[in-house]
């Protein structure tokens, strides 16, 4: 999955995140397998995924911040060190048999927190690992080693493990972090930084305000964030309720939804290593836009389907056109973006693309609870086509790639 002419940094980063991507695997299904041996409370088993869902909102852009302002390879290195001690913490503590609802809601908390300064750091860091024409092709092969180290290893291992031993999955998960952690430290020094280009740092406050101010300004980056977040209102709510109608509307056999939902993870892995490909052939911002239209006739097959073939085809066709919009995304902002502001202005765009993911799988659930499964699929096929139009619209005037829309930055005291 990795590439030699990508070079020896990006091959330590890239087995860094699939370490990773493999513990978090297995940790995610343990968690809410440890929740439900804690409690049968619904309401504070929800509490554990709301515990994990929140920071992202509510810290997100102060971790851009940090990711501008300290060394972004030995800010990943800490905080996958110090994830590496919270979940190894949490084995200790199941071995024990010491576990509380309240344990649960912390380490739920606190691993996403962190995760939060992680990821702005490492979407930072890319752009100073690979050449600019390389980004697409690197941030797909991250995304597929990611998915081959989740999908396939981690998740099915995850249960098995569980049932050994309640602790190993968390014991394991505290190995690959630790493992992730040496492999950041082991990356290259970073770039010297040129005469004129020192910054002087100002509040936490203005420089959030920096970030969001330029990605607000750049015209195209900000229209693909606000589509990304238009289109994750479907994304989450078709995802909320995609148990219930594989079982439900495709007639998927109980038994069979883990082979069902692996035609996601094999969509994802081909879309993650097409990206690069299609960004070449039709340049990013025009891909993107293809990628829409692809993925609302693949979700209008899956609202129509009503077997499980066709519809496990609809879904993976669906899920490689989601993994190269984000790998497309990813890729545009990081080509675009000064390398100073790559935290803030990152975080932003995670920020806003996330910010309807809850209400999306709320109303999933409640028009679900009502009118069943099928109009939620319904729904978010339409909502696609709505997404598409907009994209088709609001993208044709975008500059070419290569120089694309070098933007001129609103003027900040915080950037010499």
């Amino acid at each position: 999955m990795t590439s030699s002419a990508l070079g020896r940094d990006f091959r330590l980063l890239w087995s860094a995140a699939v370490s990773s991507r493999f513990g978090d695997a297995l940790r995610t299904p343990a968690l809410a397998l440890l929740a439900a041996t804690v409690t049968r409370d619904p309401r504070v088993i929800a509490a554990v995924t709301v515990a994990a869902q929140l920071p992202p909102l509510l810290f997100g852009l102060l971790g851009g911040v940090y990711a501008d302002r300290w060394d972004r390879r030995r800010t990943m290195a800490v905080v996958d060190g110090v994830r590496a001690a919270v979940v190894a913490a949490l084995a200790v503590v199941v071995a024990l048999n010491r576990l509380s609802v309240l344990v649960l809601l912390v380490v739920a908390f606190l691993l996403a927190a962190l995760g939060t300064l992680f990821d702005s750091a490492s979407f930072a860091l890319l752009p100073s690992l690979v050449p600019p024409d390389a980004l697409p092709r690197a941030n797909g092969r991250l995304q597929a080693g990611s998915a081959v180290a989740g999908g396939f290893l981690g998740a099915p291992a995850a249960g098995v493990l569980f049932a050994v031993a309640p602790a190993l999955p968390f014991a394991l998960d505290a190995v690959t972090f630790a493992a992730a952690a040496l492999l950041v430290l082991a990356l290259g020094p970073p770039p010297v930084l040129g005469p004129g280009t020192a910054r002087r740092r100002g509040s936490v406050w203005s420089e959030i305000v920096e970030g969001l101010r330029w990605l607000r300004a750049h015209r195209t980056l900000w229209r693909v964030t606000v589509l990304t977040a238009a289109s994750n209102l479907a994304i989450s709510g078709i995802m909320a309720v995609l148990v219930l109608y594989a079982l439900d509307v495709l007639r998927v056999p109980p038994a069979g939804y883990g082979l069902f939902a692996a035609a996601a993870i094999v969509g994802g892995v081909a879309g993650a290593l097409g990206a690069a490909r299609l960004a070449a052939w039709l340049g990013t911002v025009p891909a993107l836009r293809a990628v829409l239209a692809v993925e609302t006739v693949a979700l209008t097959g899956f609202a129509l389907a009503r077997h499980p073939v066709p519809g496990g085809i609809a879904l993976a066709v669906f899920a490689a056109g989601t993994v190269v919009w984000n790998s497309l995304w990813a890729s545009y902002g990081q080509r675009q973006v000064p390398s100073e502001l790559l935290g803030r202005v990152g975080a932003a765009q995670r920020m806003v693309g996330l910010l309807t993911a809850p209400l999306g799988a709320a109303l999933a659930g409640l028009a679900a609870a009502s009118y069943g499964t099928a109009p939620v699929a319904a729904a978010a096929a339409g909502t696609f086509a709505l997404v598409t139009l907009a994209a088709w619209w609001s993208t044709v005037e975008h500059v070419r790639e290569g120089g694309a829309e070098r933007h001129h930055e609103p003027h900040s005291s915080t950037v010499i």
